[in-house]
Parts: C-alpha cells; structure tokens; sequence
C-alpha cells in the first residue's frame, strides 16, 4: 500500500522534517530536482524546448525556479511567468539562481501565450489552494490548458482541491509531480479526468501520524489465498444474494449470475428472490442455487422461518440489489441486523431502506457490515441534501459515519474510499465504462464471495472494489466506455482473480 496523505498531515510533517533539521531549502530543491528528473524518466526524449514555468507566490512557485535553474544548465531554453511579485524566503533564493543561469522573468501580464513553448510547468498553486480561481491565475490556468504543450503541476495541478480532488477551474496535465506524498486530490473527485499521468517524488518526508493509504494489487491478492486441495465448496463459503422484485429482476439476476459471486470464488450462493419472480430468473442461475421467497405482488414480504433457511449456514450475505421499496425489504434488514452472525453487504434498495429508517438501526446488529453506497446514497444516509456535500467532503463524511455506526463504508466514486471508522484505503481502480446499469450489483456479488471466505471487512471491500473497478478496465478495453455493459465487467473476472492469485 502507498501511503496518501491530507492537506494537513502534509503540512504538519512536512514542518515535523524541518524542526527535525533538513532545511525547507534542501526540500524545496529536492522537489525541483525531482520534477526535473520525472520527465526525464517519463518521456524518452526528454524535455521538449523552450520551457515555460508558470509561478504564483508559494512554494509551488520556488518549486518551479528550481526546474527554471536546472533546465537552463542544461541548456534547455527556459522563460518563467510571474502572477505575483511577491516571494517566499526560500522561493527569492531559487529565483535568484536561475536568474543568474540566464532565465529570463516576465510578469504575467506583460506575456500571457503559452502557445510557443513545448512544455509548460505549472507553479501557480499548491495543495493548499481553497476555493475560486480568480484574475490572472484564472487567465494564466486557460493559458496552459491551451497551450499544446506538455503540461508537469508541481504537487497538484493548481487549482485542484488537494483533498477532494474538485476544481471550478484547474490546469490539465501531463504529469502531476505529487512532492513528499500523494494526497487524496490525485485520486477523488475529477483528478482522473485532469491528471494524465503522475508520479510520486520522495523528498525525505515521512508521514507525521497515519496516512491513508492507496490499495495496491499485491494488496488485493491476500483476499485470494492459494487453494488447498484437501478443501471442499463449504471451505469456501457458502453466500446469499438477496434481492429481485417485479420492477427489478435483472439486478438481482446479475449479482448472482455465477459470474460474479461465483466467479470470485464462493462455495455455494443462494440466490433469494420473490417467489413468483423465480421462474424469470431461473433460466440465468446455473451453478447457483435459487431461493424463492414469500411475496406479494412482486415484492418480498418478511418471513422469519424464510430467512432462518436462507441463512442458516452461509457466511456472508448482500442484501437489496432491486429488492424495491417496499416494507418487506425494511423488516428484513431489521431482523437481519438483529440476528445475521455473518458478514452483511447492504447496497441499492437497502441503502435506501436503511436511509428511510434511519442509520441507527445499524447500532443494534449482531453481524459485520458493509455499506456501498454512491454519493447521493451516502447523502441520504447522513440526512443531506445532495450528492454535492459528500464530494465536497468525502473521506472525513465516511470515516465520520463508520465509527459512529461500527461499520465499513465503500463509498463508491471514480477512486472508491473504504473505511472502517479507523483506516482509509483509496481504491483507484475503475473507468468511465462502468457507468451503467448493474455494475453495482456486480460489486455486491463480488463482495459477498470474499467475505464469505472469511476475509475481514475492510479487506475484502478494498480488495472487492479494487477487482471489480480492474475488471471494468479490461472489459473498457474490449468494448469501449460507450458499449460495455456490466456482465462484461464479470467475464474479466477470471482475468484479474488469475492475475492476483499467479
């Protein structure tokens, strides 16, 4: 795992390295050189020629005299643009360097076309950069992203929010040159849609307190241990998928398609489904073994001798894939809260049931927990008003609410944020592809196959996360984000668990 660190414990260890006794100096020169060296490794044939750096007043500024100097040692023709005359302690140091390496400096006003230049730094802000980009940062960021040139942000491009990865207006790179620690704005919210490539540069800060950390494939592979002959379908887990109404038989028909939960390894899934829904269902489920459930008028209506056998047995269980709205769906979750000694995975029409409810009822259950909720589910849940106020706070809204409740929450996004209350993992597995209908489903079956072999929750919703989101890469490759569809994400399946596991 590779550690991602917030706005503020980068601040803070980044003070901690300097009380510590390496110069703020030595680090800004260490990122300069860094940035310098990225591109280097990034393209074969180097820096293309001449180089704009575009400063603001910051560090991010002192940053990019120091690539301004490099470069023009080099040889390399170098011009740095100035938003502001003002300079940090360190930042008129570095600039007065490359000065003296014959760069010239030009007040941003007084130039203002990038359209000459090959590549383009991007100076301006930093990772502690709030709220509108205003005036001639605003002018200067459309300059870059219309420039043509190969754009490198040194630590985050500017204007992106460096814990929510949200911007009104931000720069779009090539290279994001992410100094001492990635943080959560490289990954959430529009980072992927902005930030082409990036890479990490060590610079000899180490994380002051916990950070959170990026899962990893190696990460995923422990939820696959290698199999054991002397091993049966019981060894693996027997798993129930609950869900299916009239109005939303195929949600429940992908989930448990064999080719999700199955195909991730469960023993044995029982699919349970409004009894007079099961006839539509049954000629998808093959390997699986189909439930009917009492109901009325398509929808699932409670039966405690029902979900005694349903359950009896199984190790996991996800509940509420296209179970509809109905009060049946709500007096399962109850009793299941209250008597399931398993691992439960609520998603879609349970989220909503539990929202209806109100979350405390999670406070009262005898069974592990995952919720995987998207952001207008999660506002729900936390009783906002919109979808927006969770991107605006995603990570500390998730570890809020999972500590609060004792739950894992997988907080579904273009990087998915795992957290049990205690540690966050970032998932950043997953494409434009997977916007369709089903692939959350795909997911819950996922999910219940792993936890039904006995992985802890955090775990196995990273790893969950982290196989599906993969697998929708490969299935984006072979048909397009416009033309996949979810059951293509399951046929990859295979291809990503046999990765992990060889």
């Amino acid at each position: 795992m590779i550690p991602v660190l917030s706005v503020a414990l980068m601040r803070a260890s980044d003070a901690h390295t300097i009380a510590s006794g390496t110069p703020s100096r030595e680090l800004m020169r260490r990122a300069g050189e860094g940035i310098v060296e990225a591109v280097d490794r990034v393209r074969a044939d180097g820096w293309p020629s001449p180089v704009a750096v575009v400063c603001g007043s910051g560090n991010n500024a002192g940053d990019g005299y120091v690539v301004a100097a490099a470069l023009a040692r080099r040889g390399v023709a170098c011009t740095v643009f100035l938003l502001s005359d003002r300079f940090s302690g360190d930042g008129a140091f570095y600039a007065q360097e490359a000065r003296a390496a014959g760069v010239p400096f030009v007040p941003w006003e007084a130039g203002g076309s990038l359209t000459e230049f090959g590549a383009v730094v991007d100076g301006i802000f930093g990772t502690g950069f709030r709220g509108a980009v205003e005036g001639s940062a605003a002018d200067a960021i459309r300059a870059i992203n219309e420039s043509g040139a190969f754009v490198v942000s040194a630590d985050i491009n500017s204007g992106l929010n460096g814990d929510t990865g949200m911007a009104d207006c931000c720069v779009v790179s090539d290279l994001c040159a992410a100094i001492g620690g990635y943080k959560p704005g490289h990954f959430l919210g529009m980072a992927k849609d902005v930030i082409r490539q990036k890479v990490c540069l060590d610079i000899g800060i180490a994380p002051k307190e916990k950070p959170y950390f990026l899962f990893e494939a190696s990460d995923a592979a422990r939820a696959f241990p290698q199999r054991k002959n002397f091993s049966n379908k019981s060894t693996y887990g027997y798993v129930a998928l609950i869900g299916g109404s009239a109005q939303y038989t195929g949600a429940i028909r992908l989930a448990a398609l064999a080719d999700a939960a199955m195909r991730s390894g469960a023993g044995v899934v029982k699919v349970a489904a409004p009894a007079s829904i099961c006839p539509l269902i049954a000629p998808s489920i093959l390997e699986a073994t189909l439930f009917p459930l009492p109901d009325r008028d398509g929808q699932a209506v409670f039966d405690e001798d029902a979900m005694k056998s349903l359950l009896r047995g199984t190790k996991a269980a996800a509940f509420g894939m296209g179970i509809g709205q109905g009060h049946g769906a709500e007096e399962m979750l109850v009793w299941m809260l209250a008597h399931y000694e398993g691992t439960l995975v609520i998603d879609a029409d349970g989220l909503n049931a539990l929202s209806r409810m109100g979350p405390s009822v999670l406070d009262k259950k005898t069974c592990r927990v995952i919720l995987t909720p998207h952001n207008m589910e999660f506002a729900r849940l936390l009783g906002r008003e919109s979808a927006a106020e969770v991107t605006a706070d995603p990570i500390p809204l998730a570890v809020g609410f999972a500590a609060a409740h004792g739950v894992t929450v997988l907080l579904k996004g273009p990087t998915t944020v795992v957290t049990d209350g205690c540690d966050v993992l970032l998932v950043d597995r997953g494409c434009p592809g997977m916007a369709t209908a089903g692939s959350g489903d795909v997911l819950s079956g996922i999910l219940a196959a792993i936890c039904g072999a006995g992985i802890e929750p955090l775990t196995a919703a990273a790893a969950g996360a982290w196989v599906n989101g993969r697998a929708g890469e490969l299935a984006e490759a072979a048909f397009g984000a416009v033309s996949m569809i979810a059951s293509d994400t399951i046929s990859q399946l295979p291809t990503v668990i046999r990765s992990l596991t060889e």
